[in-house]
């Protein structure tokens, strides 16, 4: 028995082993890419740099404008993914508490909306804003609002179902408003929740291209993949430099994730056993 518990584990080590080379195979190729010139990349792709070329990455920093699109990337990112979570947080706790069929029927068409593709709302939407003068900064985040509201609110919603109403009305009792009960009572046992929306729509809208190539049009107010866009023209492609580019784009978001990792992997654990 020990001796077939041992060849089990073996071969889920080896299998598990064999899939994390396959998943770094792209990093790998990305990272060893970035680092050899424009005909390097097309005669020798897989292979090892013959001779490292670092010029790639001062140049694709500064066609980027790296400061100024990561600013850009970090605002909407940022402000979006507050807004979301502070409304989302609010109408989930309302329609949740309530118990009507008006809240139930609201609800339903939250969830409905999960389901309603972008594509088929792209047009009107970009059509609608424009009439309204809203094709920049401020509109991007009204529109992620409406978009990421909805799996947001599915999820706020199932997590306040396991919290006992008797903690409002014991708050109540105590002299707090509704919404002294919501942000100083039940927000804070929603952090399970919280990261996992957070994170979900960090990286959703962080790595967006379509709906700011929609609505963003001015070249000072551009995001990392729009920007990351101009290293293939119409009739030429700057591999080298696009590539250099990428592991440029993408370092921010390791770096938030290996400061932001013991919260994220507890905030998914705990969401899991709720």
């Amino acid at each position: 028995m020990q001796k077939q518990k041992a060849g089990s584990q073996l071969m889920r080590a080896a299998l598990g082993f064999a899939l994390g080379l396959v998943w770094l195979v792209p990093f790998y190729l990305m990272i060893s890419n970035s680092v050899k010139t424009k005909q390097e990349i097309f005669t020798n792709p897989l292979g090892i740099p013959e001779s490292f070329t670092w010029d790639n990455y001062p140049e694709a920093f500064t066609q980027l404008d790296f400061l100024k699109t990561l600013f850009n990337s970090l605002l909407i990112t940022v402000v979006s993914v507050v807004v979301i979570v502070i409304f989302s947080s609010l109408c989930a706790y309302a329609l949740e508490r309530m118990q009507t069929k008006l809240s139930t029927f609201i609800f339903m068409v939250f969830v409905a909306a999960m389901l309603v593709p972008f594509q088929s709302v792209m047009i009107p939407l970009i059509s609608l804003f424009g009439k309204a003068q809203m094709l920049n900064q401020a509109g991007i985040i009204f529109m992620y609002l409406g978009f990421g509201a909805s799996m947001s609110i599915f999820l706020y919603h199932g997590a306040l179902k396991s919290i006992p109403k008797a903690l409002d009305e014991a708050a109540i009792i105590d002299g707090a408003n509704r919404f002294q009960v919501f942000w100083k009572v039940i927000f804070p046992m929603l952090k399970p929740t919280t990261v996992t929306v957070v994170v979900l729509n960090t990286m959703w809208i962080w790595n967006d291209y379509l709906l700011p190539s929609l609505v963003i049009n001015s070249p000072s107010t551009q995001t990392i993949p729009l920007k990351m866009f101009f290293f293939f023209g119409q009739y030429t492609k700057q591999w080298h430099l696009a590539l250099a580019g990428l592991v440029i784009a993408v370092l921010p978001v390791i770096i938030f994730y290996f400061v932001m990792q013991k919260q994220i992997i507890k905030g998914v654990a705990d969401g899991a056993v709720k």
